[in-house]
């Protein structure tokens, strides 16, 4: 089905897990390529597996299907897919997280991850028309002592990795935990983010900004229970990659209704809108983009707002280039005709 005008709004996703938008078919694809038996008869029953009643329910599936990425080719091909699956949404520029320790524990190398993952990322303008950066994220539920060694397993490759990330289990794993791998990552020249706020209380986004000093916040859903988070949030101009339906799918609310984007926005917060883990739930960037306005009453110039915002957020702001390619994103925004 095609996307009403309103979702295909040129605009930057900033919260993708690119392992999270491994397909059914492409599960069973690379599963055949790679002689791995899947636990599933068919495509249509993994697909009623993408059923969830909590972070960990998803999380225990993600990390299983991940036994189908094997080489530097499966990564490209998944990347690839997602690429083509955003253009289609209206996505002009996207930052996109991996999780290396996820596959470094099965015995796949740092260098087949990034290898493959950029093959298909320097192609992207010119076969997709999207710009790219890519986001390497520490697991929250694994040691601090893991983190460190997969930064530095990563620093032959920094030329191609923009910034790191904490995802994962959030409850019971503080960003204090990892204070001294993101201080280690700022040394590098990595920019920092973070998941905070997801499940955990505002007291994750607070350790987030102020013990790992990191530039946005990665859901931030929970910062409007303490108007003191908010304030600082506003006043700071300090992003939140929110992923409405990714909320809905794993319970963190009960119905689309009742996110609360509006207030978010009416209180001047930096919000932007992305799909987080999109083939498990349930949405691409431009159907969330659809859904928050058919269930929030989100109107078109406050659509075009979001889509302004994503590109302001973004880390298109370290070379003369990226800053054009804002400019021009931003232009695009600005002329786009409902």
């Amino acid at each position: 089905m095609s996307l009403a005008p309103l979702a295909r709004i040129p605009k930057a996703e900033l919260h993708l897990h690119i392992e999270g938008t491994l397909e059914p078919e492409l599960a069973f694809e690379l599963a055949a390529r790679n002689g791995v038996t899947l636990p599933y008869a068919d495509t249509e029953a993994l697909r009623q597996a993408y059923l969830f009643d909590d972070l960990q329910s998803f999380l225990d599936l993600y990390y299983a299907l991940m036994a189908v990425l094997l080489t530097e080719d499966d990564f490209a091909d998944l990347a690839d897919a997602y690429l083509a699956r955003a253009a289609e949404q209206g996505v002009r520029h996207a930052e996109i997280f991996f999780d290396p320790q996820a596959h470094m524990a099965r015995g796949v190398g740092m260098g087949t991850v990034v290898e493959g993952l950029t093959r298909a990322l320097a192609r992207s303008e010119e076969r997709h028309g999207i710009s790219t950066k890519l986001i390497m994220c520490f697991l929250r539920d694994q040691s601090a002592e893991s983190a460190m060694e997969t930064l530095r397993a990563a620093e032959p490759y920094l030329d191609r990795i923009v910034g790191v990330g904490l995802d994962s289990a959030e409850v019971g794993n503080p960003a204090s935990k990892f204070r001294e791998v993101y201080a280690a990552a700022g040394e590098l020249g990595l920019r920092k983010v973070a998941h905070a706020g997801e499940e955990g209380d505002p007291s994750y986004v607070w350790e987030a900004l102020d013990v790992l000093g990191v530039e946005r916040v990665d859901h931030g859903l929970r910062s409007m229970e303490d108007p003191k988070l908010v304030e600082r949030l506003v006043r700071d101009r300090v992003p939140l990659t929110l992923c409405p339906l990714s909320n809905v799918r794993l319970r963190t609310i009960d119905v689309l209704e009742d996110h609360p984007l509006r207030a978010m926005m009416d209180a001047g917060l930096l919000c932007t809108v992305n799909s987080d883990d999109p083939a498990y739930f349930g949405g691409y960037v431009g159907d969330t983009f659809h859904a928050v306005h058919e269930a929030l009453g989100i109107d078109p110039e406050r659509v075009r707002q979001l889509a302004r915002n994503s590109f302001e957020a973004s880390f298109l702001d370290g070379s003369e280039e990226d800053e054009a390619r804002r400019a021009r994103y931003l232009a695009e925004v600005d002329a786009y005709e409902f």
